[in-house]
């Protein structure tokens, strides 16, 4: 079982990045969420998850203990697999998943792709005793408006005809430099800098 890796990033999608470790690369399976932890080129250590099948040998990687933990309670719950559970942990932090399934909220756990209304419901009853700690961690709102405002600039953008790929990067470097930046004034920036 492979626990953790620690190794430089060889190769870096919002789906999977491969970590070089001594001369191996491992492929991993990734969310959002650690996807923007990550830097190409630059030394990180992930947190692992080995999924072995019959006809596959998967690895998932998570940049906190508590992201790989929320994702076996994910998997746990029939109906949900390895690909539904990092989906999920891109559309929602581990608070919001919590608070969902605390509240009741199915609706919060349909509006990710490929959850219906069924499955949202036995995740609900599945992890309703096993969230409570989720709901308490600490819950970073700058990320998650971050996020928001990046999103609503890339997609923006691409209604112009610019694509992810080329705005994606000076979008990071200059919420990094602004945290507080509006949509307007990224986009503006964004363009500037193409």
């Amino acid at each position: 079982m492979i626990y953790s890796l620690k190794g430089t990033v060889q190769e870096l999608t919002p789906t999977y990045t491969v970590i070089d470790v001594n001369g191996v690369g491992y492929y991993v399976g990734i969310s959002l969420q650690t996807s923007e932890k990550l830097n190409l080129g630059k030394e990180t250590f992930l947190f692992t998850q080995q999924i072995i099948r019959e006809d596959a040998n998967l690895l998932f990687g998570f940049h906190t203990s508590s992201e790989k933990e929320m994702f076996n309670l994910l998997i746990s719950v029939n109906g949900v697999g390895p690909v539904s559970a990092l989906i999920m942990l891109s559309s929602l932090n581990n608070v919001e998943i919590g608070n969902a399934v605390l509240s009741g909220n199915s609706g919060l756990l349909q509006r990710v792709k490929g959850i219906g209304a069924k499955t949202a419901e036995r995740i609900i009853v599945d992890l309703r005793d096993k969230v409570q700690k989720f709901s308490t961690e600490e819950k970073n709102n700058s990320v998650s408006v971050n996020n928001k405002v990046k999103e609503e600039s890339l997609s923006a953008l691409e209604v112009l005809g610019i694509s992810k790929k080329m705005s994606e990067k000076i979008a990071d470097r200059f919420l990094k430099q602004n945290p507080e930046i509006s949509v307007e004034d990224l986009v503006k920036q964004i363009l500037k800098n193409l």
